[in-house]
This record gives structure tokens, C-alpha cells and sequence, in this order.
């Protein structure tokens, strides 16, 4: 073999060992630093993902998210955080229950930023346990595709963000429930991927599980506060749903907290749903929620009381069916006072609503369960249509193109 010969060998040769020390490296990240990777944020210092971001295609993706975060909080989540703060103020420490929620940790955290325990399920996988490589560079464009419309719309388009998360490198929930923590500034101190089985008990994940339901568990810090847990679960809520898994019993141990419901796609208007609906009703001490959760109809107003924010306008179109007149007449009755910020399907704040209930008989929620017990059976059913209430007194994203569509009703769940 010539001279140039070998020397070319062994110059590829220790790119090879480079590349293979580096993968390793970047291997032994912590999920922290591996999560503000993903948010396009630097990582802590002496990290092995330090060289990573000298990467053009990282430094592009970090001056996105910068730029469009920016532009988030000061339109959309400080007005969040600040209606929260005046309005949910004495019990945001609470487990938070937010079904229907997919991986939006982002306004789970935005209404309850202290939440001792966020439970959050959806359809979408929760994927792999993310790591941050040369490679993944390539793939992070998928992040900005995949939480795009959340960021400029409040909500997922659920058929759009499965099929960004199926398959290749940041497949599942996983990559975005990183980021949203990241830029949160909140510290990933564990996380490990579970099983729930069905008596509600969770295992560590051990390859695929049958007659389990697949999920997530991230322990967070933040400062020098109190630990928070996330839990993610991929998961059918509806009646048959739950029925089949462990999932309301593993719930029920979470004691009573709060609920979080928004673009649900009017799922808990159905029968089908009415078991999940009576859960958080019966669990719940705030339910703050847009139209497209709980049915006014389904809430005891012994039990209630209503304060309505913004304007209700009814369903858009491709909801049929579910106008509720008694909430219309609840908002026309309680003058209720508007938004500054978009929320649900009706995005645009103008023409967003909210409506927080609150539970009157707030001695009568129990202490969280210490045991795996199955919960009561729910009492409440739905109140009579007619039933009176008692009340108390986005541009696009830069450097993506603008979508206002709505996701359609089969989208969720359905």
C-alpha cells in the first residue's frame, strides 16, 4: 500500500473512532441537557452536546425557537399565567388532571405551573426515551412541524402531529414534552418509560407489554421548589376504553386536583365518554375548560359554580351539533369579561372562551389515595338540559406558513 494510501486510511480511520467517541458521548447526556438540545437551548456547560451545537443546522433551529417563543410568550403565555394567577389561586398545587391533552405540556403548564402531579393522555405513541446526535440535527426540523400549530393556533392538529411522530429519529411525544419543559425552565431530574396495568399499578417498561398501557414518567425540578411529576399515558379514554385498561384506577390515586380541558372535539358531549367526564367532575376542585369540554348540561349546579370568560359563539362548522344555548345564555347573563388571548378552536382571543367552574362543597373532596384502589363509582350524571346555573360575578409563525385549520371531530378520539 502507498504512503497517501495509508495515511487516508488512518485519517478515516480516527473519524470513525471520533464519530464513535462522540455518539458515545452524546449517549451519556443527561435528559436535561438532551432536552434543552431539542428546545434550541444551549445545554449546561462542560455537557458532551456542547460541540453539537456548533452544528449550522442546530444554530438555525435555536434562532427558531427563539424567535417564535419570543413572540409566543408575549402574545399568548404571559396573559395565560396572569389570568391564572387571579383567577385559580388557591389550589393550583393540586394534581392536574388534562385528558385529551396529547404532549401539550405547554399550557398544562401555562394555567397550573405549580401542579405537584400533571396527568396527561392521549392517542399519540409516547415514543423512545430521546438522545441528541450528530444525526439528530437532521431531524429537528421535525420538531418545529410537529408543535408548529400549537405554538400558533393553542392546539395540535392530531393527524398532522401523528404522522410527524411516527417512525425515524424523535418519533412520539416524548421530543415535545422535552421541549415544552425546556423552555419552561424547568429541570429534568428523571424519566423513565412505564406500564400501566389493569389494576392501575405502574411497572417499569420492560419492551412491549400486552394489556398494558404504555407511558412516561419525568420528575422535574424547578429551582429550589418542590418536585413536579408528569405522567404521559397513550391511552382510549372512551367508555370501552377505560373500561379495558387501568387507567381511572391508577388516577383515582392521584387524589383530587384540577381539571384542564381544551379542543377536545366535543368528545365528552357523547355517551361514549361519560365515564372520563364523571372523573374529572367527581376529582376536580377547578375545571377550566372551553366549549369543547364537560357539557354545562352535565354539571350538578347544587355542586358548581360558573364564571364564563370571553365569548361564546357557538361550535365552528365542522362541529355540528353541539351548540349549547344555555351557555350562551349563561355568558349573556353573567356579562362575562373577555380574553386577552386566544384559546381552543376559536383561537383568534376575540372570539375565544373559557369557563371556570368551581366545586362548592369543597370539604367533601378526599385526600389522595395511598393504595392502588379502584375509584368510587362516579355519582354525578348529567343534569336536565333546561337545568339553571349559578354564577359568579394569532399571527404565523416566522419562518412557517400559516394554517388555521381546525382538526376534524374523528380527529382525537372518535
Amino acid at each position: 500500500m502507498s504512503l497517501l494510501k495509508k495515511a487516508t486510511a488512518l485519517v478515516a480511520g480516527a473519524v470513525i473512532v471520533a464519530s464513535a467517541h462522540g455518539y458515545a458521548l452524546a449517549q451519556n447526556a443527561s435528559p436535561d441537557d438532551v432536552a434543552r438540545f431539542l428546545a434550541g437551548m444551549q445545554p449546561s456547560a462542560g455537557s458532551p452536546l456542547t460541540p453539537l451545537t456548533r452544528n449550522q443546522g442546530w444554530q438555525r433551529h435555536a434562532k427558531w425557537f427563539d424567535s417564535n417563543w419570543d413572540v409566543l410568550e408575549k402574545r399568548q403565555l404571559s396573559k395565560v399565567r396572569a389570568w391564572s394567577e387571579r383567577n385559580l389561586k388557591d389550589y393550583r398545587q393540586n394534581t392536574l388532571y388534562y385528558m385529551f391533552s396529547g404532549p401539550d405540556f405547554m399550557y398544562a403548564n401555562a394555567f397550573y405551573p405549580s401542579a405537584n402531579t400533571y396527568l396527561m393522555a392521549g392517542l399519540e405513541p409516547v415514543g423512545a426515551i430521546p438522545v441528541a446526535t450528530e444525526r439528530t440535527v437532521g431531524s429537528l426540523p421535525r420538531i418545529q412541524q410537529s408543535i408548529g400549530t400549537s405554538l400558533r393556533l393553542s392546539f395540535f392538529i392530531t393527524n398532522h402531529m401523528r404522522s410527524q411522530l411516527t417512525g425515524g429519529d424523535l418519533a412520539g411525544t416524548l421530543p415535545i414534552l422535552y421541549v415544552y419543559i425546556a423552555r419552561f425552565g424547568k429541570t429534568i431530574r428523571d424519566v423513565s418509560l412505564v406500564n400501566l396495568d389493569r389494576d392501575g399499578t405502574v411497572h417499569p417498561a420492560k419492551g412491549e407489554a400486552r394489556n398494558m398501557v404504555p407511558g412516561v414518567k419525568i420528575v422535574l425540578g424547578s429551582g429550589s421548589g418542590p418536585t413536579q411529576t408528569v405522567y404521559y399515558f397513550r391511552t382510549d379514554v372512551s367508555n370501552s376504553g377505560l373500561q379495558a385498561s387501568g387507567f381511572l384506577k391508577f388516577a383515582a390515586t392521584l387524589g383530587n386536583g384540577n381539571g384542564l380541558i381544551k379542543s377536545a372535539s366535543y368528545l365528552m358531549h357523547s355517551g361514549n365518554f361519560s365515564h372520563i367526564r364523571d372523573f374529572i367532575m367527581g376529582h376536580s376542585q377547578y375545571v377550566v375548560q372551553d366549549d369543547s369540554g364537560i357539557p354545562l348540561a352535565a354539571f350538578r349546579p347544587e355542586s358548581w359554580n360558573f364564571q364564563p370568560f370571553g365569548a361564546y359563539l357557538g361550535p365552528i362548522a365542522i362541529f355540528p351539533g353541539r351548540s349549547q344555548p344555555r351557555l350562551g345564555e349563561l355568558f349573556k347573563k353573567a356579562k362575562a369579561p373577555p380574553l386577552d388571548f386566544g384559546i381552543g378552536y376559536r383561537h383568534r382571543g376575540h372570539d375565544s372562551n373559557l369557563l371556570l367552574a368551581v366545586r362548592k362543597d369543597q370539604l367533601k373532596l378526599s385526600a389522595p389515595q395511598t393504595t392502588q384502589a379502584a375509584p368510587a363509582p362516579a355519582t354525578q350524571q348529567a343534569a336536565p338540559a333546561e337545568a339553571p346555573v349559578t354564577t359568579q360575578t394569532a399571527p404565523p409563525l416566522r419562518g412557517m406558513a400559516s394554517d388555521d385549520r381546525a382538526p376534524a371531530p374523528a380527529e382525537k378520539q372518535e
